[in-house]
């Protein structure tokens, strides 16, 4: 079937007039396509975490929080700076304390020199996909069809402390939580695995 404009309207699931270049903290998930559990490969998660890891080379206003690799998705947090704010603060509100993985305090809702969210999730969707494509070209990787992510991404803007901590502690938790998952292969169908 060809794509018609009229009758496939694709509805963003980004929040209407927020501005995605703006300095804060972000949640986000990102499937493997129809949930197919290719990231449990032991010699795929180092590759996925090496360009996870690299996106703060490729965007220094980004910096990076807790992370994991599930079977067929990833959770992390993004924290976009506003280059020129030195306000320790979320979401220009409570004070940031402890952070893992080398992360920075961030301000409120100054602009990060333009670049958004959704190029940052592009870039790390690209750079994994051609590796892992030469991976099944060259070490037998479990090949995929059409394309490894899913089209869309998961993302919440995260407001607080109280919900940074909250988001977290799901994170850090989310493998031994595997079965029970809402993106394990045998879960229902809900809004994160209908992107």
């Amino acid at each position: 079937m060809k794509f018609d404009p009229q009758k496939h309207k694709r509805r963003s699931i980004r929040l209407k007039g927020y501005d995605y270049s703006a300095a804060g903290y972000y949640f986000v998930t990102i499937c493997v396509q129809n949930r197919l559990c290719l990231l449990e490969n032991t010699a795929v998660s180092p590759m996925i975490e090496k360009w996870w890891d690299k996106l703060p080379e490729k965007f220094p206003q980004l910096e990076l929080d807790v992370f994991v690799i599930m079977p067929n998705h990833i959770h992390g947090i993004i924290i976009l700076r506003d280059m020129n704010d030195n306000d320790e603060t979320i979401g220009g509100g409570e004070p940031h304390g402890g952070q893992p993985r080398g992360v920075a305090p961030t301000g409120g809702v100054a602009p990060t020199e333009g670049v958004v969210l959704g190029e940052m999730v592009g870039w790390f969707k690209t750079m994994t996909t051609n590796e892992y494509i030469r991976h099944v070209k060259q070490n037998q990787w479990q090949p995929f069809p059409k394309r490894l992510w899913q089209r869309n991404y998961y993302e919440h803007i995260i407001r607080n402390e109280r919900a940074l901590e909250s988001i977290r502690e799901y994170i850090q938790n989310n493998p031994a939580n595997w079965l029970e998952d809402q993106l394990h292969p045998k879960a229902p169908p809900n809004k994160f695995n209908t992107l």
